[in-house]
């Protein structure tokens, strides 16, 4: 299974056109595609760009975001739950190469990435949360470590107004004009407050228990907001409320705006349906 290698140009001219996702069906899969393409050289002080390799879309995207050029990311896109991922030796041999790999300490992988770095790569762990206050906070992190806080600052600067676009038109898609009530998985209540929803309950990311469901449903939830990448079904039957499917990982393009622009679509749709 090769890996997915993209060459990314700066985000001073950021674009909030792209796909979304890394959910295809299946736990696992082969990938040959890649996308390269030309960038200049390094952050506006000129310094060079750093190697980065991601275990997934999801870090790689925070990376690109904060400014990287040359991004590496491990998981396939076919991998609906990268968790599953099982590296394969060619994985292990692009880190050695990298000045910074980027994963997150849920991946039970990460250790093998830890170990196939050596002493030359800085191992970087991401928050991986798209919470937009904690998205914010970890590409400025990350761009004040690659040394390309400007580019950083623009994206940052690009998604504050993209963001408040969104919640804006989501506002303006509430029911009857009345924030809607939400119950919600916990990887996906970033996307409550996108919509500015009231989230009544969460639940996850183990199994929900069967007094779990009762109370959850005793609630009375418009909208249960799931986590595609761990989604187990409906996940509360017979309660009128409607589910939505939220995803977290961007596309082969990684572009996090569009994971934001794509939840927006789907809760605009969700909360307009009849």
């Amino acid at each position: 299974m090769a890996r997915t290698s993209v060459r990314i140009t700066p985000l001073l001219a950021l674009s909030f056109s792209a796909a979304l996702l890394l959910t295809a069906t299946g736990c696992g899969g082969d990938s040959d595609t890649s996308a390269t393409s030309s960038g200049a050289e390094g952050d506006a002080a000129g310094t060079d760009s750093p190697v980065v390799v991601a275990t997934t879309s999801w870090e790689g995207a925070f990376a690109k975001a904060a400014g990287a050029e040359d991004v590496t990311v491990i998981v396939p896109e076919s991998v609906q739950h990268a968790p599953d991922y099982d590296p394969k030796p060619s994985d292990l041999a692009a880190v050695a190469d990298a000045d910074f790999v980027l994963y997150a300490p849920f991946e039970p992988y990460a250790e093998k990435f830890k170990e196939a770095a050596g002493g030359d790569a800085e191992l970087v762990e991401v928050n991986l949360d798209n919470d937009a206050e904690k998205a914010r906070a970890e590409v400025t992190r990350l761009g004040k470590m690659f040394g390309t806080e400007s580019a950083a600052a623009e994206w940052v600067t690009a998604f504050d107004t993209e963001y408040g676009k969104l919640q804006k038109d989501l506002k303006s898609a509430w029911p009857d004009g009345r924030a809607p009530t939400a119950v919600a998985q916990v990887f996906a209540a970033w996307s409550a407050k996108l919509a500015g929803a009231e989230v009544v309950g969460t639940y996850g990311p183990e199994a929900v228990t069967a007094r779990q469901l009762s109370d959850l449903s005793e609630k009375k939830p418009q909208l249960v907001l799931d986590n595609v990448h761990m989604a187990t079904g409906t996940v509360l039957p017979d309660s009128g409320a409607r589910q939505v499917g939220i995803v977290n990982y961007p596309d082969r393009e990684l572009d996090l705006l569009t994971v934001y622009k794509n939840a927006a679509t789907t809760l605009e749709k969700a909360m307009n349906a009849s």
